[in-house]
């Protein structure tokens, strides 16, 4: 490559040129198995094991494992190694949405539990009610809780339920999962949509979730359509990044004779 085409690469880059880009790089495969469990007994290989198997400098490996540091996901320590501190769960976004039967070994095979935080019949608020297709200020039921898987924290969940199926979840015991709760009510989900975006923690939601402000989260917002496709429950869900995987599959479907 030329010294012309090398500044052009560098300058397309930004300030950090490449180094930049090799530090993003190893950071995010190294974010890839921890979160998917790939160091057995969760050990990192040392630096230069690092720097042999990814081809970069011992200044790229030691950037890219303090941004995995600042997000929380690995511990270094002098003589000790760099270790992982959090484990994540792959779920299936199907049975996130609800869609499919949890598998045997699911998060959503009653796995969960949730610690309720608010559970009232309150009027429907306008948003609430533009998103439903339901009048402002008829009853619903705000049903408020945080998931924990063993215990930990993972997820924050506001859901606006309209009658008559708030009606049967008004006193049922919420013992698991969301669907759980469903199902255990006798409440048919037709349709699931949701609105996937990020947004760091923050001194609302982050006690809640025990994790430090400015980390980042997962937002979904969730519209549960019965069967009829009329909407009755609406839910703001913070996740835990660092917590979930949502994997998510499709097949291309070819034309006959293409």
């Amino acid at each position: 490559m030329s010294v012309m085409s090398t500044a052009m690469v560098t300058a397309a880059y930004g300030p950090g040129g490449t180094q930049d880009a090799h530090v993003r790089r190893l950071r995010d495969l190294l974010r890839s198995a921890i979160l998917r469990d790939g160091f057995p007994a969760g050990q990192l290989p040392g630096e230069p094991e690092l720097m042999t198997s990814y081809g970069v400098t011992r200044a790229v490996v030691r950037e890219a494992l303090a941004l995995l540091r600042r997000e929380g996901l690995i511990d270094r320590r002098q003589g000790v190694g760099t270790h992982v501190v959090v484990h994540a769960v792959l779920a299936r976004l199907a049975e996130a949405h609800g869609a499919a039967d949890p598998r045997v070994d699911s998060v959503f095979n009653r796995r969960l539990r949730p610690r309720v935080l608010d559970r009232s019949t309150i009027p429907l608020p306008a948003i609430a009610a533009e998103r439903l297709g339901a009048p402002p200020g008829v009853p619903c039921l705000r049903l408020e809780y945080v998931a924990l898987l063993d215990e930990e924290p993972t997820a924050l969940a506001t859901n606006y339920v309209l009658f008559p199926e708030a009606e049967r979840l008004l006193a049922l015991p919420f013992d698991t999962d969301w669907y759980a709760l469903l199902r255990d009510a006798g409440i048919g989900l037709g349709e699931s949509e949701f609105v996937v975006g990020c947004a760091p923690a923050d001194a609302t939601n982050a006690p809640l979730l025990d994790v430090a402000e400015g980390a980042p989260l997962i937002t979904i917002e969730q519209v549960i359509r019965d069967a009829t496709g009329r909407a009755f429950d609406l839910a703001h869900i913070h996740t835990r990044g660092d917590r979930f995987l949502f994997v998510s599959r499709a097949v291309r479907e070819h034309a006959s004779g293409i």
